[in-house]
């Protein structure tokens, strides 16, 4: 039965997956012309913002621009940057890593525009600020079905099926690290996640930014030891990478086609830039300025992709494994045992643990804010939070070609939407923009008032 199911979800996600490459590619070539590459000229002030101390978000009900940042990197580095990025070299080859990294790099403009739109149409929320694309497609395009349609496709995408993949994955490296049962991994996973969210939106960013800041630091430390470690090989690994990116045995043998999309596929699952997910987290952020979370989330997708995915594609490369027919979270496990010994499986286990587990907790939040746009009732508000420990259960069980395909699916439906939104949107954030680039030219901290755009000053009762 599961093998029919994939076979469709294979049938479906192939046109599907193509076509939102097409409108990902666009999306992003335009408003990266359009903001005069926004996500490079203005990356010095994309850390600046990072790490400026925000007194005013000390408050009980308020996020800081930091937390609001965890949260989103905690969603974006999970599976996608260990499990995925090896199915990318797998299936598409070394070269697939660099249409991974040119996603990224134009992708951050798609980053950009959705989260300072979040910002700009985020709404009051009895935990401090919520909001997202559901929410600027509702206040920006008036568009109430449209909104619902979004929210109901990232509620199913991040809320629930997403974290089936986080699950599986989890169980996977310590079944094979450790030879623990799924059962009693698939039970762990469950309960240490509902004990979790029902803490919120609070509880979730204040875990996310003790978590995101170690797992990262760990997991680059011991990419560095690899590094030294195999010094002398890494100019053969990145010539690797571009010839294949562009070789012609590739061309010839028609796989050239399959090694792109497999790249852009999986940087996208890894980074998110477009797919209209991070931005509900860049709402929470309590901040003088829409651009100022704009320009934090753009940092994330360049930490997610071009760093942590990096890592991982170089460990895998410098072993030498990647023909060996392993793929998933197995190939790099084994390609980590090559370079460290047998431990290499359990070192790879407990940082998976930390980056799918930061993601499960980061995606319910997507899926909550969202329900409650759709809903706003206590009583499904918990029905929602069993359901996500059963369907963690249960994808820690099933078979990693059927997840992989639900996720597929799920997230290029979202993403479309998205897409459309902020292209008709964009223009908002351009003026956003603006006003920020020309008070930072004035000496002044940017401070954003809704006068600043009349035709929307009724849609944007925070500012």
């Amino acid at each position: 039965m599961q093998e029919k199911i994939v076979n469709i979800l294979d049938a479906v996600n192939e046109p599907l997956g193509l076509l939102l490459l097409i409108m990902l590619i666009i999306c992003a070539v335009w408003f990266s012309v359009r903001l005069r590459f926004v996500q490079f000229r203005m990356l010095p002030e994309m850390f600046r913002q990072l790490f400026e101390s925000n007194n005013s978000a000390n408050g009980t009900h308020h996020i800081s621009s930091f937390n609001a940042f965890a949260v989103s990197l905690a969603s974006r580095v999970g599976t996608g940057n260990l499990a995925g990025v090896a199915t990318a070299i797998a299936v598409g080859g070394p070269g697939a890593i660099f249409w991974m990294w040119v996603m990224a790099l134009i992708g951050a403009a798609n980053a950009f525009v959705e989260s300072t739109l979040a910002q700009l149409f985020k709404q009051h929320d009895s935990q401090g600020y919520i909001g997202g694309p559901a929410y600027y497609i509702w206040k920006g395009l008036h568009n109430r079905w449209f909104a619902c349609l979004f929210a109901v496709l990232i509620l199913l995408d991040f809320g629930l099926v997403n974290n089936m993949t986080q699950s599986n994955t989890i169980s996977q490296a310590f079944t094979e690290a450790f030879s623990i049962s799924p059962v009693w991994m698939a039970i762990l996973i469950s309960v240490l996640s509902l004990v979790t969210v029902f803490g919120g939106i609070k509880r979730i960013s204040d875990v996310c930014s003790v978590i995101v800041p170690f797992m990262a630091l760990g997991y680059l430390l011991v990419t560095v030891f690899v590094l030294i470690k195999c010094w002398n090989l890494i100019p053969s690994v990145f010539a690797l990478i571009f010839r294949c990116a562009f070789g012609m045995e590739q061309v010839v043998g028609g796989t050239f086609g399959s090694m792109v999309v497999m790249g852009f596929k999986r940087g996208l699952f890894s980074n998110e830039a477009g797919e209209g997910s991070a931005p509900n987290a860049a709402a929470t952020a309590h901040t003088s300025h829409p651009v100022k979370q704009g320009l934090i989330q753009s940092l994330g997708v360049f930490t997610d992709t071009i760093v942590v995915c990096t890592c991982t594609a170089l460990i895998i490369l410098l072993s030498g494994l990647y023909t060996t027919g392993a793929n998933g979270i197995e190939l790099t496990q084994l390609a980590l045992s090559a370079h460290i010994g047998s431990f290499g499986k359990t070192v790879i286990a407990v940082c998976i643990f930390f980056f799918a587990f930061s993601s499960i907790i980061g995606n319910y939040y997507y899926g909550e804010c969202n329900l409650k746009f759709l809903v706003d009732r206590k009583w499904v508000l918990n029905a929602y939070r069993c359901l996500l420990g059963v369907l963690i259960f249960l994808g820690a069980l099933a078979t990693l070609d059927l997840v992989w395909g639900l996720v597929d699916l799920c997230m290029s439906l979202m993403s479309i939407v998205n897409i459309i939104a902020i292209l008709l949107l964009g223009k908002y954030a351009a003026k956003c923009l603006k006003d920020y680039q020309e008070q930072r030219r004035q000496g002044k901290d940017p401070v954003y008032h809704k006068e600043t755009i009349p035709e929307i000053s009724n849609d944007t009762p925070c500012w």
